[in-house]
């Protein structure tokens, strides 16, 4: 909440100062749970000084035949407040028109200020807001004290319900001013530039960067005194938590007992960061020593009193942490998918043991498209056990070790390596950065959650609309691209859609609307579109693909394959080639060959060797064939690398033909013939993609 505001400040400030003329230099915002400051350097004194112009009556109807002023002229000099001799004429593209100009001198900046920054700090927005006192302004926490200074100047303007001025308060505990008058009177602010030094002196470090470098200085020192390292997966977001969390940053190291190891490290760490907001250390190999990290918000002689606290606070957490645990082992995951029948997947879509069963079918179907019938037993029974762990006790008190602990009671309950393994990646990727699952189970299984998801929102006609995707399908859909090109799955997509369809519809499922915004005429059923438009993501964000290269592969995509890895290999060998100094004059050629078949409509594809009069139609004929062949199997060898390379020899050929004879001939066999020869090279560029949609520079 306070980063943004300090963003939102700064943007609202430097517009502000823009639009009203005063120059200044850099400026800085400051934040911490108690104070959202603003410090501009350099700040003019006083406003640039401008002309403003004023359009006035035509010059026509300002002035009389004779040349005298009319009503018209002097009633907008009057009203300008200059005499009408005073008034200029500009050209204009209606013709000639009056025109007032004044000079309109620069106001100081501590008046500006103080008129307008009470409107500027309504500006701000946040997520969460509150009222506490008649002035009705709506902030996250009640706004206690204003400082507003123009040099040695301090402002003084209303804003909810508090006067500002020069007085700011320091460290609620460790301020100087902690008691009687003194602290009725808060800390003087003699000037901006003297904000942080002042405030440093009461106990408040106000630059969260100052602030960040403090903590993570303190926690690298511990953690090497501890003979360790801070655990890395959640560190900054917890440091991000404790800098805008703290306003004297400190930290100290505390132990707990080393019999709460025997729980898994992950329940620990949870533990210790959701509830606590404490940093974890690790060994060299990453196995969690009895030590945490706690940021506080103070720094005296003595920590051993905060030490102690945070100590005794953390193992009652742990107690707690391990009494979960230990009460989850107690029933095996098995014997908890039937518990999945009380939880709603979706009001529309079933419970949870209802998904649990479609998945376990999809997975099967997943393994022999992916060409492992070997890997289904285990790939079914990691789908019947990974969703167990959400009815446990643990995963209640930490949703985010969802599939890390079923992973746990997997193992203790004897399963297999593959099916525990399975089961603990089933939510990767979690992140856009998150690394894919590792192993194959792991990979179809992860892939059956997000294809059963996506299937079951579309079937139901819930889909994402604009910026609109709760049910974070997008993410989805961006996991399934990911697995399948980053683990190289070729997988039938379409029918593996289609089966996941059939079962929704089996289990009485109810077919929705598909109220997809963005449905693009004939490019197939709306969930297979979203998937190429992930796809389309991913080649744009990741991998740096042209708009044109996706253009062309996906105008050609196989409608009964949605081979999505397939698709990709595609972009990428089209996108190489781009590069290639003959590509372009290539596409020029062909996209010439293609306007002619596509204006004549022309679907005759025979040639007659007979009528190929031309030394360059007879080789431009020779090359097709050959390069047909050569594309042909290429491309059944998926090697689009190879296939492009052929294609890059015709372009000789074709720029030969085209200069060498007349498409029209006057004879109608022989434009026929050479309209058929036309065809055939459209139909071998259009084997690999639509190039037609591939932009040339000049064109």
């Amino acid at each position: 909440m306070i980063q943004p505001a300090m963003t939102q400040l700064a943007q609202l400030l430097e517009g502000f100062l823009a639009n009203r003329r005063l120059a200044h230099d850099r400026i800085r915002t400051f934040g911490t749970p108690r104070r959202l400051a603003i410090l501009v350097e350099g700040l003019a004194f006083k406003q640039t000084s401008t002309l403003r112009e004023a359009l006035g009556p035509s010059k026509a109807a300002a002035f009389d035949a004779r040349g005298r002023p009319t009503k018209a002229a002097e009633g907008f000099a009057k009203s300008q407040g200059v005499g009408v001799g005073a008034l200029e004429t500009r050209q204009t593209p209606k013709g000639v028109y009056l025109c007032a100009v004044k000079q309109e001198k620069g106001l100081p900046a501590a008046t500006v200020l103080t008129e307008h920054l009470p409107n500027l700090l309504q500006q701000l927005t946040f997520s969460k807001t509150m009222r506490w006192n008649a002035s009705g302004v709506r902030y996250p926490r009640p706004i206690r004290w204003v400082v507003a200074l123009v040099g040695a100047r301090a402002l003084s303007f209303d804003f909810a319900g508090v006067r500002s001025g020069a007085r700011s308060w320091g460290h609620r505990f460790l301020s100087g001013a902690t008691s009687g008058a003194v602290a009725s009177q808060g800390i003087k602010i003699p000037r901006p530039e003297m904000y942080e030094a002042v405030l440093a002196k009461s106990g408040v470090v106000v630059d969260s960067t100052q602030r960040r470098e403090v903590l993570a200085g303190q926690l690298t020192q511990l953690a090497r005194s501890a003979k360790g390292r801070v655990y890395q997966v959640n560190y900054e977001e917890l440091l991000d938590q404790a800098v805008f969390s703290l306003e004297c940053p400190n930290v100290v190291c505390g132990t707990f007992d080393r019999t709460y190891l025997a729980v898994p490290q992950e329940v620990l760490i949870a533990s210790m960061a959701e509830h606590q907001g404490f940093f974890s250390a690790v060994d060299r190999k990453g196995e969690l020593l009895p030590r945490f990290f706690a940021p506080t918000n103070v720094n005296v002689r003595n920590m051993e009193l905060i030490r102690v606290g945070n100590e005794r606070v953390l193992a009652a957490r742990l107690a707690d942490a391990r009494y979960f645990f230990d009460e989850d082992c107690k029933v095996k995951l098995a014997d908890r998918v039937r518990e999945l029948h009380g939880v709603v997947f979706h009001k529309k879509l079933g419970s949870l043991y209802d998904k649990t069963q479609r998945m376990i079918d999809l997975v099967g179907d997943l393994a022999e498209a992916a060409r492992v019938p070997q890997k289904m037993a285990l790939c079914r029974r990691a789908a019947l056990l990974c969703k167990a762990d959400l009815v446990t006790g643990m995963v209640g008190e930490f949703p985010m070790l969802q599939g890390v602990m079923g992973e746990h009671y997997a193992a203790h309950d004897g399963e297999s390596v593959e099916v525990c393994q399975a089961i603990g990646e089933c939510y990767r990727p979690r992140t856009p950065d998150d690394a894919i699952p590792e192993t194959t189970v792991g990979r179809l299984l992860s892939l059956a959650d997000r294809l059963d998801t996506l299937a079951a929102f579309f079937h139901a006609g819930i889909v994402p609309s604009g910026s609109e995707d709760p049910f974070g399908l997008r993410r989805s859909a961006f996991g399934v691209i990911r697995i399948v090109i980053e683990a190289g799955l070729n997988l039938n997509m379409a029918d593996v859609l289609r089966q996941a369809e059939q079962r929704l519809a089996q289990q009485g499922v109810k077919a929705g609307g598909h109220p997809f915004a963005t449905l693009r005429a004939g490019s197939g059923p709306p969930l297979r579109q979203f998937l190429e438009d992930r796809l389309r993501y991913y080649g744009r964000v990741v991998a740096g693909y042209r708009e044109d290269v996706m253009d062309s592969v996906l105008a050609r995509a196989d409608d009964a394959a949605c081979n999505l890895r397939d698709l990709f290999l595609r972009m990428d060998a089209l996108q190489a080639i781009t590069s290639q100094q003959d590509f372009e004059s290539l596409i020029v050629g062909f996209k010439r060959a293609h306007r002619i078949v596509e204006k004549e409509a022309w679907t005759a594809r025979t040639v007659d060797v007979a009528l190929l009069t031309h030394s360059t139609e007879w080789t431009l004929q020779q090359v097709v064939e050959t390069a047909g062949r050569a594309v042909g199997q290429a491309l059944g060898a998926h090697d689009y690398h190879g296939a492009l390379k052929h294609l890059i020899e015709l372009k000789n050929p074709i720029d030969q033909f085209f200069d060498g004879v007349l498409v029209n001939a006057p004879e109608t066999e022989v434009r026929a013939n050479r309209l058929s020869l036309l065809r055939q090279v459209d139909d071998l560029f259009s084997a690999f993609g639509d190039l037609s949609q591939i932009q040339v520079q000049g064109q």
